[in-house]
């Protein structure tokens, strides 16, 4: 028998599968939320799942970036009741505030374990199950701080543009396979990140410290314009519009200070838009 394409809803449809990586909070929460909304099924990636049971029509799973055969261990776990994973969100991650010469080995190592080695173990695990069924999307939610840099996130910044050079690479890997990988650039955005995902190096934050003057100018204005910043909804949204639309750019900015400051970046010199910085934030 055959259907008409109207008659072909959504019930009748295979429903995608997406897996989230740091859903407990912030954009990966408000994502994982939104897309199960729209009848995804949606596997929402946490190393604590309790933090996840308040929201219907999910399903949290134990994830800890860190550890490649935990990673592996849920990949399989999706796989053996999907036979796919549609869509995957890197979206964990945190940000280290200190200098560089205050910053110790531990904490150097634990900015790049999470924010950019835990997207490669996720990436490793879930690429073969996308080139199994020869289609995947891979959405890496960096930051416009991948593009820019700012003092006292040094650490931060790097990851990112590590994340922005994941992501161009990817796009050469996967293509064959049709596999598409993207990165969404926000800006500050109003989550959990000033108030929980954000670590401070005692040293450069200390009264006596060489950067006093620095932090007191930075700090409180970077973790106001966070707090003030736009809605996760407008990130969920564009992370929805990426799915749908295969022709979507390969880098896209959301927020106001990202639109603000990557374009500017894009038309100054360097040392134009370094002014442009300095001016922006008192430095």
């Amino acid at each position: 028998m055959l259907y008409s394409t109207a008659y072909l809803t959504q019930e009748f449809q295979i429903k995608k599968v997406v897996l989230i990586t740091g859903a407990s909070s912030g954009m990966g929460r408000q994502t994982a939320i939104s897309l199960a909304e729209k009848g995804f099924t949606v596997y929402a990636g946490t190393r604590d799942i309790k933090k996840l049971q308040d929201i219907k029509n999910i399903t949290p799973i134990a994830m800890d970036i860190t550890d490649f055969k935990n990673i592996q261990d849920s990949v399989n776990f999706i796989y053996k009741k999907h036979k796919r994973i549609d869509v995957l969100v890197n979206n964990a991650g945190y940000g280290l505030v200190s200098t560089v010469e205050d910053v110790s080995e531990e904490e150097m190592f634990s900015q790049f374990n999470i924010n950019v080695f835990g997207v490669f173990r996720v990436c490793k695990a879930v690429i073969p199950v996308m080139r199994e069924n020869r289609d995947g999307i891979i959405i890496n939610i960096s930051s416009f701080l991948g593009k820019i840099g700012l003092p006292l996130l040094t650490f931060y910044n790097s990851s990112k543009y590590a994340l922005e050079g994941i992501t161009d690479s990817l796009r050469y890997e996967l293509k064959d396979f049709n596999i598409r990988v993207h990165s969404i650039m926000p800006g500050f955005f109003d989550t959990n990140f000033a108030r929980e995902n954000l670590v401070t190096n005692k040293n450069t934050f200390d009264k006596n410290s060489a950067y006093a003057k620095l932090v007191s100018n930075l700090a409180p204005t970077i973790v106001e314009q966070i707090n003030n910043g736009n809605s996760p909804k407008d990130v969920a949204e564009m992370i929805l519009q990426i799915i749908q639309n295969d022709r979507f750019p390969a880098r896209s900015t959301i927020g106001e200070k990202a639109k603000k400051f990557i374009p500017m970046r894009r038309e100054l010199s360097d040392e134009d838009f370094e002014r442009r910085v300095r001016e922006s934030y008192n430095l």
